[in-house]
């Protein structure tokens, strides 16, 4: 039997990255996973996601904009699989990165599947059959989620597909029904529309990107339609059926039932917890109702000794709340004072066109939680850069307590937004008022420039409104 101090399941964002900060605590760590170094972030979710998605920017420059930018195509042909072998790329080029700092860290690495036999111990079954037995003395779950699909529709992976068969496909869908309008949804709404593909997105709720503030919701839905994708919301999707030549999918809306017809279907509604075949329950590890893993503030579950942290718990699915709850857990296992997360006030974003970015409340929460605001709200249209960019539609929000100028909220769309929100994070942390931000000195011509005009629109000193 191998002992170590910490073993870590799943080696995505979450479960590497606290590996890594065990072995630097200088506790002896090993990291399991069935199938890749990365997990779905680096190798079939958010880093080849962006890959696509600069290659899908490009396409949609030469085959939409070429005029405004001075160039012409007698015959433009764009190759998606050149896209696609981009992606991959770029992905195993990390995933490689990822195992070279498993090996600078000591770290041991076992491909194969993970289950507990007590609630210090794992049997874990080889790749090639073999098993093998592992003890530690903390052990860290960090198994992620998989993506669900609505009850009696199959996903079969070529007509129905989840983002996951979708990312690795080299051929480009020529109609798609996206099911579903948040991030993921967004964002190959994005990538294949920018090829030409024709897009529909389903959404159940009022709006697409229904957790964003409503104005966002909004302007994304303005902008998508500009793109010629089609956004359905408040509309539900009753049946799908495949065909020899694609999908048929039944829809009831608020014009009453119809059928959609398109060459794929992307499911893209939602994930559930990977905290089956774990063995858990035997070892009386408490899952929520969605079999979600329990954890305290600091990522413990109720059974001492066992940790868990990213997708698996529910809290907040995004690859950087993962890493930070796996700092925060390997430092709370070697005793080290944490501050809990708080998960309101987590960084978000969506690399769809125009992106989106946000964090704390949404207007609405705000109003509805008794806040007196003051919103400071500022569009990209005048901003030299954006205009230089070519790129000027959205704007900037923010949301400002007015009894004590505390910041509850920012909620961006437009040009590389997910790069400007952590000014807006690191000053909501630190205490700073929006009369901090405009006060803070920024570079001409920069697209942050919109962050100081609207946090002096706050007070209504904006100057170029």
């Amino acid at each position: 039997m191998d002992q170590f101090d910490v073993i870590v399941i799943g080696a995505g964002p979450g479960g590497y990255v606290a590996a890594i900060r065990s072995a630097q605590l200088g506790k002896k760590t090993a990291i399991i996973d069935k199938e890749w170094l990365g997990g779905v972030c680096l190798n079939v979710g958010c880093i080849p996601s962006k890959s696509l998605l600069k290659n899908a920017d490009v396409a949609h420059t030469l085959r939409e904009r070429g005029r405004e930018f001075g160039f012409t195509f007698e015959n433009l042909q764009l190759d998606f699989s050149a896209a696609v072998k981009r992606s991959r790329q770029v992905s195993d080029r990390l995933t490689r990165g990822v195992g070279f700092l498993m090996k600078k860290n000591n770290i041991s690495v076992i491909m194969g599947e993970a289950r507990f036999t007590a609630s210090d111990t794992l049997q874990v079954t080889l790749k090639d059959g073999s098993s093998q037995e592992l003890k530690a003395h903390d052990i860290i779950i960090a198994t992620g989620s998989t993506p669900i699909a609505i009850p009696g529709v199959p996903v079969d992976g070529e007509k129905v597909v989840t983002y996951r068969e979708a990312i690795l496909q080299n051929k480009l869908p020529a109609s798609v029904i996206i099911i579903g309008a948040g991030a993921i949804g967004l964002e190959f709404a994005t990538v294949w529309s920018s090829y030409g593909s024709q897009v529909t997105m389903v959404e159940m709720l009022p709006r697409i990107a229904p957790l964003e503030d409503e104005e966002i919701s909004a302007e994304l839905t303005k902008a998508f339609s500009k793109r010629g994708i089609k956004c359905l919301a408040e509309t539900r999707v009753l049946g799908v059926e495949t065909t020899p030549t694609g999908v048929k999918v039944k829809i009831s809306g608020k014009e009453g039932e119809s059928e959609l017809e398109a060459e794929q279907a992307l499911m893209a509604i939602g994930f559930r917890a990977n905290s089956q075949n774990l063995g858990l329950e035997a070892i009386g590890v408490e899952l929520t109702e969605r079999k979600q893993v329990k954890v305290d503030d600091r990522m413990a579950t109720n059974v001492p000794g066992i940790w868990a942290v990213g997708d698996v718990t529910g809290k907040l699915l995004l690859a950087h709340v993962a890493s930070a709850q796996g700092i925060l857990c390997a430092e709370a296992i070697a005793g080290k004072d944490v501050k809990p997360i708080d998960y309101n006030m987590v960084p978000r974003a969506t690399y769809s066109h125009p992106q989106v970015a946000s964090f704390g409340l949404t207007e609405a929460q705000a109003i509805a939680a008794g806040k007196t605001l003051k919103v400071g709200k500022f569009p990209f249209q005048p901003n030299g850069k954006a205009l230089g960019l070519g790129d000027y539609a959205g704007f900037v929000k923010l949301l400002i307590d007015e009894t004590n100028g505390e910041i509850l909220g920012a909620h961006l769309i437009g040009p590389e937004v997910s790069e400007l929100l952590p000014e807006l994070t690191l000053a909501q942390q630190n205490g700073l008022t929006a009369a901090n931000i405009a006060h803070n000195i920024h570079a001409h011509p920069t697209l942050s420039e919109v962050l100081m005009e609207a946090a002096e629109a706050v007070e209504g000193r904006a100057i170029h409104s």
